[in-house]
């Protein structure tokens, strides 16, 4: 056999065809800077948001993959018509009389060079995809990935290895291609059919079968294999499905070249040996199971995104009596689109407390379109979702107007009608009332785990989400395959301190009244006009026209009022929260609080926002409430030490819990040393602070701050933020120290 091989190496170095063939490989180069430089072209002429929706190029390769199969396929198909055209075959089969040995003998070789010559190719071609992209090759897009792929990036280096090892594949498919066909031009036509024919058709086809058949393709195969996408195949089933194709056209080969009465034998075993080496690795790698153990169906709300699936699981009200009293829970469900392997679950927390997540997602499903061709995206409406109907919705959304105490008396007034409007809540069901905590909403999330049949989940929690997050963490780690929190409030941080970004966003505020004509303020010192209005309402309320007098404004109403237009000041550069603000001062000024009244009862059915017994009944058992009135005074002065301008927002909802009439059940409690794998933590101007204080505390974990305004960013479409969260959460890659997005231009 030794002497068969070597002389079918001697055949296959001495043609100066296949030299001749190997040069035209060249040509697959080309076709990738080509493609390359055309992309590159297109990506500069976008705007930056646009940029970010670019479809990325991976590693290069892909661009000239179909050139170079053709030539490796022309390479192993010539190894033997090449002998059929010139009945160089008669003496061929003189030497060796065994048809399936001579067929066998020209597999080395040939495999040796198109190994060597697959692998350079491949690389090269890389290098000029990412050659001719230059800088733009690290732009990050909002798939998560970025415009180019080094060879650092995770499964980079895999990828072109694979794609070099395809190569060599096509070239014995096309051997044996070649042997059951034995004739060029007709091995040619069969190959064209295999490397540009059938991947045409299946682009064509709508989804999600595009993507499933698209996957079978064998230019989509090594990007498979090394596990950075181009299909839905498992690694281990696209590698075998690669090697079933070989076995299989060699089979086929070997088939057509034996003896009459050996075919059939020869068949059965080829055609046993691809099927075995095709299936057993996929059935053995599997990809992950779909979250489908719930009853999904039609969501009953029509409102909501058409896509979405609803289920319903039973929890139970009290965690320490699992077998007691069970409350339903709404879930909604983003199905992955099935264009790309399925990679598991994300669990989108919701914000609040009080608001719906499977509203939330309904509404931000566009945010989530490139992280559903990896995953399923569900959300919950929780146990405090405040219009689940276990008590009074308009009972949880009204509460008593706080005020700032100066005195023991008037804390313990405060205390008094806030105990008050809680128990008027509370008769309806006391059991539920007393388990809203956030540590009961983090064990129906574990619930819906366990529902969902899945090893592990994903996290974003946004805003108040982050508290459950931080809940689920502390309970469940080894639950936990990663976790986001996007302007997360967080409850280790000092409030005061925490609060510095809105003395920011005030600076803010006044800087842009001094440069816009169009402020109602313009050419005063904002500061002073702001300030004297604020110590003025203190010692005399201002009055709100046409309401009662209890409704007037105190300078703590108003800066209570104003705080999120401060911080969310609306789109540039209009700013027109910042404009509306600025005319409610200037009315102020002028003794009428209306402005304000005007702008809270855009949300509220209330000329000043109320505290929320919805929204304090987890709260206050999450422990946010003051020990007593001597850690009251002791955070006021601080706060009035630190934030000159809105004092005493820090503690609006720490005030809302004075009097509570049920103690802290889930006071806030480390999270754990070990067993969480690293956190990404994101957030505007306005509420970084919080999500890289939680982040902070787990080793390993990264940042990016906006550089701009806004909230729970990645709902709210920020390309930039969805980048970086959908980079983390598919590749488990944490952005570099001290990464950033620059604020959004129109």
């Amino acid at each position: 056999m030794i002497d068969v091989i070597a002389s079918e190496w001697m055949k296959l170095r001495s043609l100066r065809s296949n030299v001749y063939l190997l040069a035209c490989s060249v040509s697959a180069i080309v076709a990738c800077a080509g493609i390359a430089f055309l992309i590159g072209r297109g990506f500069d002429d976008q705007t930056m948001e646009e940029r970010m929706a670019f479809p990325g190029n991976g590693d290069g390769v892909g661009n000239g993959i179909a050139v170079a199969y053709f030539v490796f396929a022309v390479l192993g198909a010539l190894a033997i018509t090449s002998e059929y055209g010139t009945t160089m075959i008669q003496a061929s089969l003189v030497a060796v009389p065994r048809r399936q040995v001579l067929l066998l003998a020209k597999v080395p070789p040939l495999a040796a060079v198109a190994l060597v010559a697959g692998q350079v190719l491949a690389f090269v071609m890389h290098a000029a995809s990412m050659a001719v992209l230059g800088d733009r090759a690290d732009q990050l897009l909002r798939e998560g990935q970025t415009l180019g792929t080094s060879l650092s990036e995770p499964g980079v280096l895999a990828s072109v290895v694979a794609a070099g090892l395809s190569m060599a594949a096509i070239a014995l498919i096309g051997l044996g291609v070649g042997a059951a066909v034995r004739s060029t031009p007709g091995a040619l036509v069969v190959m064209a059919v295999i490397i540009v024919v059938l991947p045409v058709v299946a682009k064509t086809l709508p989804m999600p079968l595009r993507a499933q058949a698209g996957s079978f393709m064998i230019e989509n195969l090594p990007s498979q294999i090394a596990g950075v996408g181009g299909g839905t195949l498992p690694p281990a089933a696209a590698a075998g499905l690669l090697i079933g194709y070989v076995i299989a056209a060699l089979t086929a080969g070997a088939t057509v070249i034996a003896l009459a009465g050996r075919r059939i034998k020869v068949l059965a075993v080829g055609a046993a040996a691809a099927v075995l080496v095709s299936a057993v690795p996929a059935a053995a790698a599997g990809s992950p199971a779909p979250a489908s153990t719930p009853a999904w169906a039609d969501c009953a709300d029509k409102t909501l995104f058409k896509e979405m699936r609803c289920a319903s699981i039973k929890v139970p009200v009290n965690w320490a009596r699992p077998s007691g009293r069970k409350i339903d829970l709404t879930v909604g469900l983003l199905p992955a689109t099935g264009a790309q392997r399925r990679m598991g679950t994300v669990f989108a927390i919701p914000g609040g407390p009080g608001y719906s997540g499977v509203k939330a997602l309904s509404e931000s499903a566009g945010s989530f379109a490139e992280l559903r061709n990896r995953f399923d995206v569900v959300s919950v409406e929780p146990r405090n979702t405040i219009d689940k109907g276990m008590l009074s919705t308009d009972c949880l959304m009204t509460g008593p107007w706080l005020t700032w105490p100066g005195t023991r008396a008037e804390y313990a007034e405060l205390g008094r009608r806030n105990r008050a409007a809680a128990e008027r809540c509370r008769a309806a069901d006391p059991e539920a009332f007393d388990h809203m905590d956030s540590a009961s909403v983090a064990r129906d999330m574990e619930a819906i785990r366990v529902a969902l049949g899945e090893e592990r989940l994903s996290f974003i929690a946004n805003s108040y989400g982050g508290r459950p997050g931080i809940e689920y963490s502390r309970l469940f780690p080894s639950r936990v395959r990663a976790m986001v929190f996007d302007g997360a409030d967080s409850p280790y941080i000092d409030r005061a301190k925490s609060w510095l970004h809105q003395e920011e966003a005030f600076t803010r505020f006044a800087a842009w009244c001094a440069a816009t004509t169009t402020c109602a303020l313009h050419g005063q010192d904002v500061g002073e006009v702001w300030q004297a209005l604020i110590a003025r309402a203190d010692r005399v309320p201002v009055p709100v026209r046409g309401e009662s007098p209890q409704a007037a404004y105190s300078g703590f109403d108003i800066k209570e009022a104003a705080s999120a237009s401060i911080i969310s000041p609306g789109a540039e550069p209009e700013f027109p929260r910042w404009t509306q603000l600025a005319e409610a001062i200037k009315r102020a000024d002028g003794g009428d609080a209306s402005g304000f009244a005007d702008y809270v009862r855009q949300s509220m059915k209330s000329p000043k926002l109320p505290a929320g017994v919805g929204m304090n009944m987890t709260h206050c058992l999450d422990g946010k409430g003051f020990r007593d009135y001597a850690e009251y005074r002791k955070k006021r002065r601080e706060g009035e030490r630190l934030l000159p301008n809105v004092a005493g927002t820090e503690i609006w909802h720490q005030l809302g819990c004075v009097g509570w009439p049920t103690p802290a059940t889930n006071p806030p409690a480390p999270l754990p040393v070990k067993g969480l794998p690293p956190y990404l933590g994101v957030g505007a101007w306005a509420d970084f602070d919080g999500s890289a204080d939680i982040a902070r505390r787990v080793p390993g974990s990264a940042t990016v701050q906006y550089q701009g305004f806004g909230h729970a960013l990645y709902n709210s479409g920020n390309s930039c933020i969805i980048s970086h969260v959908n980079r983390y959460l598919i590749n488990l890659r944490l952005p570099a120290r001290g990464t950033s997005c620059p604020k959004a231009t129109t």
